[in-house]
Parts: C-alpha cells; sequence; structure tokens
C-alpha cells in the first residue's frame, strides 16, 4: 500500500488518491505560471504550495460531497428494494390497488 508521509493510505481512502494527483498537477501549473510570469523563485515555490492545498482540498471536498450523495442514495434504494420485497402481496402493499367488490 501507498502511503503519504507514512500516515495517510491513498489506496484504501475514497477520494485522496484523485485529490492528490490533482493537487500535485495544481502545484507544478501555479508555480511554474508564477515563474514564467515573474522569474520569482522562492515566491514561486510559495504559490505552487498554496496551489497544491487548495487543489487538494477543493478537489477532496468535492469527491467527498458526490461519494455522500451517492452513499445516501444507495441506502434509499436499497431501503426500497427490502420493504418491496417485505410488503409484496401483502395488506400494506402500496402498489396493491383495494378490491372494490370485497368491500361492500
Amino acid at each position: 500500500p501507498f502511503k503519504l508521509l507514512g500516515i495517510l493510505d491513498v489506496e484504501n481512502i475514497p477520494c485522496a488518491r484523485d485529490s492528490v494527483l490533482y493537487g500535485s498537477l495544481g502545484s507544478v501549473v501555479a508555480g511554474l505560471g508564477h515563474f514564467l510570469l515573474t522569474s520569482r523563485i522562492r515566491r514561486s515555490c510559495d504559490v505552487g504550495v498554496g496551489g497544491f492545498i487548495l487543489v487538494t482540498l477543493g478537489c477532496w471536498f468535492h469527491c467527498r460531497y458526490n461519494y455522500a450523495k451517492l452513499r445516501i442514495q444507495e441506502r434509499m434504494a436499497r431501503e426500497g428494494i427490502k420493504n418491496k420485497i417485505l410488503y409484496e402481496s401483502t395488506h400494506l402493499d402500496p402498489e396493491k390497488k383495494p378490491n372494490s367488490s370485497s368491500s361492500t
């Protein structure tokens, strides 16, 4: 397993791999772009680190939000399937139409 800084297991944590990869790409783009515009090395490294942090956190929160939303949808679908199996062919089945001839 690949561990980032010895603590973050990038392979097993959802969204961690993509966030780190996009963050490193954002770091290179921000740092190199700033260096090409200003030719200041130290400031470009600072901009690169800032770009890494911003892009990594932005990708992390976006991915985790979508991941949580997907988990909620999966849970709702799982409950719906469970209720469908549980209540099918019973008097509690919402799809079962009431029989009008037996009610009179």
